[in-house]
């Protein structure tokens, strides 16, 4: 174990001094050590300074997450996303979304982990996810789609990220990846020491690397069609994506996801040569639930009524 500390106090040294290398990186990945022994010895031989807290920093980015930690990591950023966006306070329609998430969950490798399925109250189509089980669709993707197998298909591309720690991988990355560029703008009197909630904030706004979501889309698809669903589902809603380019309200999607002509052709070259089943394409409470979360116009926006006939007088007039 003193091994291991010394690594990282070198690797810490080495970055400060300036030879700031993807290798010096992949040290404090690769030492496996622990988080609060490597902390202790921080504290007790640096000075406090930017380093320090970069370093410190580092250790939290890269280190191996229990599942217990990853539960709590998801949880801090879900409330990155509730943050920006509340839940829809319809416990019918919840409910629902919880029924369909939960029965495609317990097809996966992971159907203990504590699922969470919410609906996000704005008008942006997207849907997202965190780690330890937290998935997420907006009220404005829900109105958006056509029948339950295209949900289903959306919700199993998000359970897919939780699944294979899309998002946790990717904050391992970028931490690692900030805390370097912190340490370099400290030489010129301005560190970056990010908390891991601005690194959730990052990932959210700019996305996941593209290669998780072909990854999430192709399994997504295989997943919804081993819970019973068709497995066109989500293509269905890719191609919907494609056709409105122009949508302000899929602006925020364009902005992290690939385009979603390219992953249609990356789908149609992992499908081609699977013969799925036919699978649940509808079902009669998908249209229920859309009146359910349908907005309302306001009332100054509702048309006004039409005046009222009057009936003539019969008498003349004076």
């Amino acid at each position: 174990m003193k091994t291991k500390l010394l690594i990282s106090l070198a690797v810490a040294s080495a970055v400060m001094s300036g030879c700031v290398t993807d290798g010096a990186t992949d040290a404090l990945k690769n030492t496996n050590v622990n988080r609060d022994q490597v902390n202790k010895a921080v504290d007790t031989f640096m000075p406090d300074s930017g380093y320090k807290q970069a370093l410190k920093g580092a250790v939290e980015a890269t280190h191996t997450w229990t599942p217990e930690e990853e539960r709590q990591l998801g949880t801090n950023m879900s409330a990155v996303l509730l943050g920006a966006s509340p839940l829809y306070k319809n416990p019918q329609a919840e409910r629902y979304v919880n029924e369909v998430g939960l029965w495609i969950a317990l097809q996966t490798t992971q159907p203990d982990l504590p699922w969470r399925f919410g609906i996000l109250d704005t008008p942006n189509v997207n849907a997202f996810a965190a780690p330890g089980g937290y998935v997420f669709i907006t009220r404005g993707l829900l109105l958006r789609l056509h029948n339950e197998s295209e949900l289903a298909g959306v919700l199993a591309h998000e359970i897919t990220h939780v699944i294979n720690h899309h998002h946790a991988n990717a904050m391992k990355k970028r931490g690692a990846t900030d805390v370097v560029a912190g340490l370099v703008q400290q030489k010129s009197g301005s560190a970056n020491t990010a908390a891991l909630g601005n690194l959730a904030k990052g990932l959210y706004s700019s996305g996941l690397d593209k290669s998780d979501e072909y990854d999430a889309d192709r399994n997504g698809v295989y997943l919804a069609a081993r819970a019973g669903y068709s497995a066109y589902g989500l293509p269905s809603v890719l191609q919907m994506y494609a056709s409105t380019p122009q949508d302000a309200g899929l602006q925020l999607l364009f902005a992290t996801h690939p385009d979603p002509n390219a992953r249609l052709d990356a789908l149609n070259t992992a499908m081609d040569k699977t013969n799925f089943p036919k699978g649940v394409e509808d079902a009669a409470r998908f249209k229920q639930l859309q009146k359910l979360v349908q907005y309302e116009a306001p009332a100054s926006e509702a048309p006004a009524a039409a005046p009222k006939k009057t009936k003539k007088s019969k008498k003349s007039p004076a």
